[in-house]
């Protein structure tokens, strides 16, 4: 019986300091692997965000063509849905309002973010990103 307590005892003393330092040893080479890696890629969570806004806007678009037989006119643009179909107007990634054509130019609604210059074309995270691109994705 005392062998048992004396077991029990020594079992729940803790981390010693060893233990602790390879722990954080271990947490540190993890970091300076993983961390660069996430780092390089705030322009692609940025792309990613902006594809998935214009996909939730596209969403948003069909239901009020369900309720309304046909979408919003382009000088209504998306503010028509506000308070039915979305809570508020997202921006994209880079503080600039999504845009919205009715008629589109590449499809029958355009939805679309210029990037991150705010300018038409471009290449990477200034390239134009709009719900024709998306159809494949």
């Amino acid at each position: 019986m005392k062998r048992s307590t004396y077991n029990r005892r020594k079992m729940s003393r803790g981390f010693t300091l060893i233990e602790v330092l390879v722990v954080v040893i271990i947490l540190g080479i993890l970091a300076s692997i993983v961390v660069p890696n996430i780092m390089d890629k705030p322009g692609q969570a940025k792309i990613t965000k902006a594809k998935s806004d214009v996909r939730a806007i596209e969403s948003a678009l069909n239901m009020y063509k369900l309720e309304n037989h046909d979408y919003p006119g382009t000088d209504e643009g998306l503010e028509a849905l506000v308070g039915k179909e979305l809570p508020r107007l997202p921006k994209d990634p880079w503080d600039n309002a999504y845009l919205y054509l009715y008629p589109g130019q590449n499809g029958v609604i355009d939805i679309y973010s210029l990037g991150r210059d705010g300018a038409e074309g471009g290449e990477g995270e200034d390239a134009d990103i709009g719900n024709w691109d998306l159809d494949g994705e």
